[in-house]
């Protein structure tokens, strides 16, 4: 258990970090132009994600997410006091995540954003992120293949959801640190994640209806998130 706990925590962080980091890196550089900046800051996702998958995923199931590890609660493939060790462990990792990527960047360690992400549209945004990230945790056939399905997934709601795809409410608490192009407002924090949890629940019977088959090793359940 300490072993995957170490995965999920070291995985977090570096997801948060690259989240985080990279829109920092893209708004210096992008001159204003907010476009170029979040191109720049999908890409960084998009890679990082797929590749700590494929890396941690046969240790921990590289989930990354409450949401994720809160499902897999709910369908037994962990059990209710893994899920609460790897939901903590995802919060704290993805804290320091945001610390790091200020320190990277010489900026102030501790911050409180002051960027406003809230509204039915957004919390519309987060709900179909979320339940398509979900989805495709549950519905992945080959444990192979979840790095790029889980990172196409995000990628692609970067762009085509309102709130830019955050579905993690980890990510979402360690943005909330963050007074930078990733923040969100610690205010709106709440809203989001009760978004972010609706789609993952509803995600459940629509994979049963599907009849996605359940995957049976808690190690190597291909199980993320993201932004």
């Amino acid at each position: 258990m300490m072993r995957r706990l170490l995965a999920e925590g070291l995985g977090s962080l570096l997801l948060a970090a690259t989240v985080i980091g990279s829109g920092i890196m893209a708004e210096r550089l992008a001159n204003g132009n907010l476009a170029v900046a979040l191109i720049a800051n999908t890409g960084a996702t998009v890679a990082v994600l797929a590749a700590l998958i494929a890396l941690l995923g046969p240790v921990s199931g590289a989930h990354f997410n409450p949401a994720v590890s809160l499902v897999q609660a709910l369908r037994r493939v962990l059990t209710w006091r893994e899920a609460s060790a790897y939901v903590l462990i995802q919060v704290v990792g993805c804290c320091l995540g945001a610390l790091l990527a200020h320190a990277m960047f010489d900026l102030p360690l501790i911050q409180s954003s002051l960027h406003a992400r809230t509204g039915l549209p957004q919390w519309l945004g987060e709900v179909v992120a979320t339940f398509g990230l979900l989805i495709i945790v549950l519905g992945v056939r080959r444990n192979e293949d979840a790095p790029w399905m889980v990172a196409a997934w995000i990628g692609a709601a970067y762009w085509f959801t309102s709130s830019t795809s955050f579905a993690n409410p980890a990510i979402t608490i360690a943005r909330s640190l963050s007074n930078t192009f990733a923040g969100i407002s610690p205010s709106h924090v709440p809203g989001f994640i009760a978004a972010q949890l609706l789609g993952a629940l509803a995600a459940i019977p629509v994979a049963r209806m599907l009849q996605v088959p359940a995957l049976h090793c808690r190690a190597t359940t291909p199980t993320p998130h993201i932004k």
